[in-house]
């Protein structure tokens, strides 16, 4: 399986300048991107996962070829981004979370006929892929709505189909679930499956919502501070990083801790109850045991956010409020995996 994604210690150095006295400005040097280095094989599905300000952004700004490398090596489908930007172009889809790739004041349909002249797409393909997105993403009722019109949810859904009407062989997606209830974000997760099990479209996703993740990506990749620190399965992240979802227990009335194998309880207040439990286990025997042994009224499994992740994974000694935790460096009984979490590639 030939490779449509390589950075090979890729860079971007930006010049900041900011003032240092009344007359005097110093520049400094902010290194964005420092020195990635990943493949992608065509037809894969990728989460690129890292806190606000790690990269994520700039990353895909020079894969679009919207921003030049200040070093390393850079292709996609065979070409250089920023050489040859419109050729790219029509090879490529990208969602850009809250900024709109649609025109403000026209309804969706016009925005489709627009692109289609674009990217000057055959009317029969055009028409194919457009009923196909209405139908999958249910925009029926929205196609003559202007864009400015449309809630956040609606216009992702919008921006979504805008990017595949001309069949990209790559799309990049940064928060595509961003302002959408349980079930559209649940249309268009099974839309982008399908999508790139009948296409083989390769697709990477930046996204703050684990379960975008655990749905649609085998594979994960994690930037901090401009650098790739774990790329791998999503299970070996949860293992690295020790992270926890979070069993929220609603009982009839208040009752001393929970107490239940597998889970600790770390929150009480009156009846409700906070249980953590290791991300990678199943929800389901802990809500069994908790039916089972308590009074229960109501309960729901939050997901650990992506910056506790990030935060467990990268100091393994601290918890995500910051306290000193058990270190698998210096206490011999926790099995740790501290030696995992380092700069993947070259640098």
């Amino acid at each position: 399986m030939d490779d449509v994604i390589e950075l090979d210690g890729v860079e971007k150095v930006f010049e900041v300048r900011r003032r240092a006295g009344l007359l005097r400005r110093e520049r400094r040097e902010v290194r964005a991107v420092d020195g990635i280095s990943f493949r992608v094989p065509r037809g894969e599905m990728v989460g690129y996962i890292g806190p606000n300000g790690a990269g994520k952004s700039t990353t895909i700004k020079m894969l679009t070829g919207i921003l030049v490398p200040s070093g390393g090596r850079l292709r996609v489908a065979g070409i250089d981004p920023s050489r040859e930007r419109t050729r790219l172009a029509r090879r490529i889809g990208v969602v850009f979370g809250q900024r709109t790739t649609l025109w403000w004041d026209l309804p969706l349909r016009d925005s489709y006929a627009l692109v289609r002249r674009m990217y000057r797409i055959p009317d029969e393909r055009h028409r194919a892929n457009l009923d196909r997105c209405v139908e999958l993403l249910d925009l029926g009722d929205l196609l003559d709505v202007p864009v400015r019109q449309l809630s956040l949810g609606q216009r992702m859904r919008g921006d979504i189909a805008a990017a595949l009407l001309h069949d990209p062989e790559v799309l990049y997606l940064d928060e595509p679930t961003i302002g959408l209830d349980v079930v559209s974000k649940a249309k268009v997760r099974a839309f982008l499956r399908e999508v790139n099990a009948e296409h083989g479209t390769t697709v990477l996703l930046t996204t703050h919502d684990l379960t975008d993740i655990e749905q649609l990506c085998k594979r994960v990749m994690v930037i901090d501070h401009g650098r790739l620190v774990y790329d791998g399965g999503l299970g070996g992240l949860h293992a690295v990083g020790g992270s926890e979802r979070t069993l929220v227990v609603d009982l009839e009335r208040e009752l001393p801790p929970v107490d239940i194998p597998g889970a600790r309880t770390v929150r009480v207040e009156g009846p409700r109850q906070w249980l953590a439990f290791p991300a990678a286990a199943s929800a389901a025997p802990l809500v069994a045991a908790v039916a089972d042994r308590y009074p229960l009224v109501d309960l729901s499994v939050r997901e650990p956010e992506i910056e506790d992740v990030i935060a467990r994974m990268l100091f393994p000694g601290e918890d995500p409020e910051g306290n000193p935790g058990e270190n698998p460096e210096t206490d011999p009984g926790v099995e740790g995996a501290r030696g995992t979490v380092r700069p993947v590639g070259p640098h």
